[in-house]
C-alpha cells in the first residue's frame, strides 16, 4: 500500500468514526458508501508521484473534509463553500464515473484516458452553476391525449392574456444553494411581475435545515408579492417541518398542505390546490384531496404536487375539466442530454418516470421543472437548473373540440408507460 493510500484510509477511518459517535448509523453508512468509493478510487488512480500528486492530493482531501463537516452540519462560509464543499462536490462526482476506470485498475487491465471522468464532471460543475432564464408556453386546449402517460408538446394557439407563473422547486438551500444565490433568484422572480409565484417543494438540505431563519432570508424578496406566493411541501421538508413552515412565514409565502386558495389575476380567477407529500397510501391521500376540494366554475385548476410520479394516480380529469399539476423533485433527471438541446435523461428512457418538461394524461397536463437547485448526487450533468416564466394559456374551445387534441388525433397511441408500483417514490 503506498502513502496516499495509507493516508486516505486513515482519513476514511477517522470520518467514520466521528460520524459514528456523533451522527449514527444510518449517517455513518451514508459516509462509507461515499468514502470508500473515493478511497477506492484514489488508491489506484492517482499516480505514484511527481508534482501532479500535489494538486491530485488536495481536491482528494476535500472530499473527507467536507464530509467530516456534515457531523456537525450547518450553512458555511463561502470561502468553506468554494474551497471546499464545491471541490468535494467536484470529485466525487468524478469518482462515481471514474467506476470502470476503478474496476480495470483492481483487476489489473488499465483503461486509458483516466482522467476523462473528472473533465466530464467539471462540465457537470458549469451545468449545477449554470441556470439560464427561459420562458415556457403552455397551452390549455382540452384535447384528451388518452389514458397513458406521454410527453406532450404544446398546440401553437395562444391566448390573449395568459397566466404568468413563477416556478421555484427545488433549491436545496445548502453548497450549491448560499442564502445569496437564493435571495438574488428570487429577486429575479420579482422582476419578472408574474400573476403568481409557486414553490413545489424541497427547499433545505442537512446544512440548512438546522437554522431557522436561514430559509426566511433567503426567500424574503417574496414578500414583495405577498397574497400571490404559495407553496407545498417535498419530501426533504419533512425532514425539518416546523423551520420549513417559519421560513416560508416569514416571506410571506401561503403553504398549501392538503388546502385550496382563490387568487384573482389578470388571467382570470385561478383555483390552487397544495398537496401534503406521501410516502404510502398517495392514490387514496390525492382522491381524497380532490373530493374536499372540488373545482370551482370558470376558475383555472392548479394543483402543486411535489413529486410527478403521483400525477398517474390522480383522478382523470378532476371533475370534468383539465387541470394543469406542477412538480419538481427529480431535478430534471440531473443527468442527461438537455443541455444538446434533447429531451433525454436518465429518468424517462429507463423508467418512464416524468423528469422535465410537459407530460399529459387525459385532459390534465403536467409540468416537471428542472428544479432551482439540486441534492444528493454531487452533481448536474447535461441538465441544468430552470428559471422559467410559464405562459399559461387557456383556449376556449367549442364543444363539438372537448374531447380531441388539437395537435393530433385523440386515438393516437400512448407511448408504452409500465406502471410503476402505487407506493414507488423517488
Amino acid at each position: 500500500m503506498n502513502l496516499f493510500a495509507l493516508l486516505s484510509l486513515v482519513a476514511m477511518l477517522l470520518v467514520l468514526f466521528a460520524a459514528l459517535r456523533f451522527r449514527g448509523r444510518i449517517f455513518a453508512a451514508f459516509v462509507l458508501v461515499l468514502l470508500g468509493l473515493q478511497t477506492a478510487t484514489g488508491a489506484l488512480l492517482a499516480p505514484e508521484g511527481g508534482l501532479a500528486l500535489l494538486p491530485i492530493g488536495a481536491l482528494h482531501a476535500t472530499v473527507y473534509a467536507h464530509l467530516l463537516a456534515l457531523v456537525w452540519a450547518r450553512m458555511r462560509s463561502p470561502a468553506w463553500r468554494w474551497l471546499v464543499s464545491v471541490p468535494a462536490h467536484l470529485v466525487l462526482g468524478g469518482s462515481f464515473l471514474a467506476l470502470p476506470w476503478t474496476v480495470g485498475a483492481w483487476m489489473g487491465v488499465p483503461l486509458p484516458f483516466s482522467y476523462a471522468p473528472w473533465l466530464v464532471s467539471l462540465l457537470g460543475l458549469l451545468h449545477s452553476l449554470w441556470m439560464p432564464e427561459t420562458q415556457v408556453e403552455i397551452v390549455l386546449d382540452g384535447g384528451d391525449r388518452g389514458p397513458r402517460l406521454r410527453r406532450h408538446r404544446s398546440p401553437r394557439d395562444r391566448s390573449a392574456t395568459p397566466l404568468r407563473i413563477v416556478q421555484i422547486s427545488d433549491p436545496h438551500l445548502g453548497p450549491w444553494m448560499s442564502e445569496a444565490r437564493l435571495a438574488r433568484i428570487c429577486a429575479r422572480a420579482v422582476a419578472r411581475g408574474p400573476d403568481l409565484i409557486v414553490l413545489t417543494g424541497d427547499f433545505l438540505t442537512m446544512e440548512s435545515n438546522r437554522d431557522p431563519d436561514a430559509l426566511g432570508r433567503a426567500l424574503r424578496p417574496l414578500s414583495a408579492l405577498e397574497g400571490r406566493v404559495f407553496a407545498c411541501l417535498g419530501n426533504h421538508d419533512l425532514e425539518a417541518l416546523d423551520t420549513v413552515r417559519r421560513g416560508l412565514g416569514a416571506a410571506g409565502i401561503r403553504l398549501l398542505v392538503d388546502e385550496a386558495a382563490s387568487v384573482e389575476t389578470a388571467a382570470g380567477r385561478v383555483q390552487i390546490l397544495g398537496a401534503d407529500f406521501r410516502w404510502r397510501r398517495r392514490r387514496e391521500h390525492l382522491e381524497g384531496l380532490v373530493r374536499a376540494h372540488p373545482r370551482r366554475e370558470g376558475e383555472l385548476r392548479l394543483l402543486l404536487l411535489h413529486d410527478p410520479s403521483a400525477f398517474r394516480l390522480l383522478p382523470p380529469g378532476l371533475a370534468g375539466e383539465e387541470t394543469l399539476v406542477l412538480s419538481g423533485h427529480t431535478h430534471g433527471g440531473q443527468l442527461g442530454l438537455v443541455s444538446l438541446g434533447l429531451r433525454i435523461t436518465v429518468l424517462w428512457p429507463l423508467f418512464r418516470f416524468p423528469d422535465h418538461g410537459l407530460f399529459a394524461r387525459g385532459v390534465d397536463r403536467l409540468y416537471v421543472h428542472r428544479g432551482t437547485g439540486h441534492y444528493g448526487f454531487p452533481l448536474r450533468l447535461g441538465v441544468p437548473a430552470e428559471q422559467s416564466l410559464l405562459r399559461i394559456h387557456r383556449l376556449e374551445l367549442p364543444a363539438t373540440l372537448h374531447g380531441s387534441s388539437l395537435d393530433g388525433p385523440a386515438n393516437e397511441p400512448a407511448a408504452p408507460h409500465p406502471d410503476l408500483p402505487d407506493d414507488a417514490a423517488a
